[in-house]
């Protein structure tokens, strides 16, 4: 399997706190085939938008920011490149940064390599993934870092060492600890 180099992106927002906890790093990749009725990133779906850009520099990009505790990576739909995403997370969690990333799929799908099984490689890198469709009708601005109640905030790496879904729970320490560079 060849390492990916580049990656399409819809945009960056190197200070988000609406993305996940803390100061937050987040990635926008570009295409999604959710098209989800009131998407909040409409403009994101068209797969042959935004930029390509090196994952070596986007990587520079964001530790260069030294307040920022973690990374998010959203779109779009991630898992529509996978192996790109993969790879990003994969040189972020290696710096320490935890990676969370958000998806229109369900978890149980991504976990059985859909839509590319580059999937499973991702999610190998994700320690939360935010899972499932936008639903305009379930929406809420009370429900913490996602837009619809169906979405679930999922402890990956618990998920997968117990083998059954293990929803992430809101660390009260969270805004306290210093990021681990």
């Amino acid at each position: 399997m060849t390492t990916p180099a580049t990656i399409r992106l819809y945009g960056t927002a190197p200070d988000s706190i609406v993305d996940g906890p803390g100061l937050r790093f987040a990635v926008f990749v570009q295409g999604c085939t959710h098209a989800c009725p009131g998407c909040h990133n409409p403009d994101s779906q068209p797969c042959a938008g935004g930029e390509v850009r090196r994952i070596d520099e986007l990587v520079a990009q964001i530790v260069a920011n030294k307040l920022a505790r973690g990374v998010t990576i959203s779109g779009g739909e991630p898992f529509e490149q996978a192996a790109a995403c993969a790879e990003l997370a994969r040189q972020l969690r290696r710096r320490g940064l935890s990676v969370w990333t958000y998806s229109g799929y369900r978890y149980e799908q991504l976990a059985t390599g859909v839509p590319d099984p580059a999937a499973l490689d991702l999610l190998a890198q994700t320690d939360v993934l935010v899972d499932g469709p936008f639903v305009q009708a379930l929406h809420s601005f009370d429900l913490p870092w996602r837009g619809s109640s169906n979405q679930r905030l999922i402890d990956v790496p618990a998920t997968r060492s117990q083998g059954r879904i293990v929803l992430w729970e809101t660390q009260e320490d969270v805004f306290q600890k210093p990021p681990s560079w």
